[in-house]
C-alpha cells in the first residue's frame, strides 16, 4: 500500500489531469464500492456521514465521530481519501486547525471546508482565518475551500460571481488549494469561474446537470454529487421496506447487491 503522503501527492495532480469525478460515499461499505467501481479518489458527503451516524447535517455531528469514520474508510481503501468535515467541527480558528490536524494524521488526503454559517455566509476575514489555521495544520493537505454564495442564494443574482470570485481569492491567499462553488452548473457560469480562479474549480452535479466531460470542458476540473449517492440508496430502503410491510413483497430489493459480492469488499488486504 502507498504511503499517505503519496496518496497526497496523488490527489494533487488528480485535479490536473482531466475532471476527476467524486462519487460521495458516506460509510466504510460506499467507500469499497466506490473505489471497486473505478473512483481514483474516494470523497465522503458531510450530510450522508452525519445520517449515517445518527446526526443532522449541518455541524451537529460529534467531531471525534467524523474523524473516527475518516480513519475507518482511509484505512479500507488504497485511493486517496477527502474528507467533508462542514465548516471544520470548531468554533474559532483553533480548533478548526485541531479538527484537519486530526482528519490528515486519520489518513485523509484532502478536505472541504464550507463557508456557511446560520442562514448566511462567515465573514471573510473570518473564513481567512480558519484557513490559514487548516494549511498551518496539515501543510499537505488539499483543502477544498467551499465557497456557497450560490447554493444558499446570497445576495442579487447578477452580483453573485463576483462575490464568488472575490471569496476564491481570498481564500486562496489564506492557503487552499482548490474552490468548490457548489449550486452552479450552468456551463458559461462555470466557464466563467474557472477561468477567473487560479486554482482547481470543483462544482456539485446531479440529475439534470451537464455530464462530467461538458464540466470538464467548461473547466471544472473536480465534479462531486454530494448526497446523491446516499439519497439514492436511502430511497431503496424506504421503497423496499414500505413494499415489504404493505404489500409482502420483496420486488423493491431485486437489484440489491449479493452478499457475496459485498462481503468480499472487506477482504482486501
Amino acid at each position: 500500500m502507498t504511503s499517505a503522503a503519496d496518496r497526497t501527492k496523488l490527489f494533487h495532480a488528480l485535479h490536473r489531469s482531466g475532471p476527476l469525478a467524486l462519487p460521495n460515499a458516506w460509510d466504510v461499505a460506499s467507500a469499497l464500492i466506490v473505489e471497486a467501481a473505478g473512483a481514483k479518489a474516494v470523497a465522503t458527503t458531510s450530510a450522508g456521514v452525519a445520517w449515517s451516524l445518527g446526526a443532522p447535517d449541518g455541524d451537529a455531528l460529534d467531531r471525534d465521530l467524523a474523524i473516527d469514520l475518516v480513519a475507518r474508510i482511509a484505512k479500507a481503501v488504497r485511493v486517496p481519501v477527502t474528507a467533508d468535515i462542514e465548516s471544520g467541527f470548531g468554533q474559532d480558528a483553533k480548533e478548526v486547525g485541531d479538527t484537519v490536524r486530526a482528519v490528515a494524521e486519520a489518513g485523509a488526503s484532502g478536505v472541504n471546508i464550507e463557508d456557511a454559517y446560520g442562514s448566511g455566509l462567515r465573514d471573510v476575514r473570518e473564513q481567512q482565518e480558519r484557513l490559514k489555521a487548516a494549511r498551518e495544520a496539515a501543510p499537505d493537505l488539499y483543502i477544498n475551500a467551499r465557497i456557497d454564495v450560490y447554493l444558499r442564494g446570497i445576495g442579487e443574482p447578477e452580483g453573485r460571481l463576483q462575490h464568488a470570485l472575490d471569496r476564491a481569492k481570498a481564500y486562496l491567499e489564506a492557503g487552499a488549494s482548490g474552490i468548490f462553488v457548489p449550486g452552479v452548473t450552468d456551463l458559461g457560469t462555470v466557464g466563467e469561474l474557472a477561468s477567473k480562479i487560479d486554482a482547481p474549480l470543483n462544482v456539485l452535479a446531479g440529475p439534470g446537470a451537464p455530464a462530467v466531460h461538458e464540466l470538464g470542458t467548461a473547466g471544472a476540473a473536480r465534479i462531486s454529487v454530494g448526497t446523491a449517492l446516499a439519497s439514492a440508496a436511502y430511497a431503496t430502503a424506504r421503497k423496499a421496506a414500505e413494499e415489504l410491510l404493505s404489500k409482502g413483497t420483496y420486488d423493491s430489493t431485486e437489484e440489491g447487491l449479493g452478499y457475496g459480492e459485498l462481503n468480499a469488499l472487506f477482504k482486501n488486504d
